[in-house]
């Protein structure tokens, strides 16, 4: 007999953050993992179809196997490309994060 396993899942939405604990059998699959811990309903939003999920700050599969103490986290969609975004800054004249405030 086989002993469960204790993990999370994670999501931060726009307004509201969510961390689930739960326990689940061992090699339960990403997937199943946000199935179990209710976040879908709580959120209507996801779509694991186009957001993506890590474990750990790691990209991963929706299929990879967890372990002991994994925290699965879902990601929501970028709104802005981070480079397209220092681009216009740059052309308002706005200073970047790393060059704010120093002096040449």
């Amino acid at each position: 007999m086989s002993k469960h396993i204790r993990i999370s899942v994670a999501y931060a939405g726009a307004d509201e953050q969510a961390l689930v604990q739960l326990e689940a059998r061992p090699g339960v699959a990403v997937h199943e993992a946000i199935d179990q811990s209710g976040i879908l309903a709580r959120f209507p939003e996801i779509d694991l179809d186009h957001y993506r999920v890590g474990i750990y700050g790691r990209l991963t599969t929706l299929d990879q196997a967890l372990e002991e103490g994994d925290r699965v986290e879902i990601y929501r969609p970028l709104i802005a490309d981070p480079k397209e975004a220092r681009r216009r800054r740059a052309e308002e004249g706005k200073p970047t994060r790393k060059g704010a405030g120093q002096a040449g």
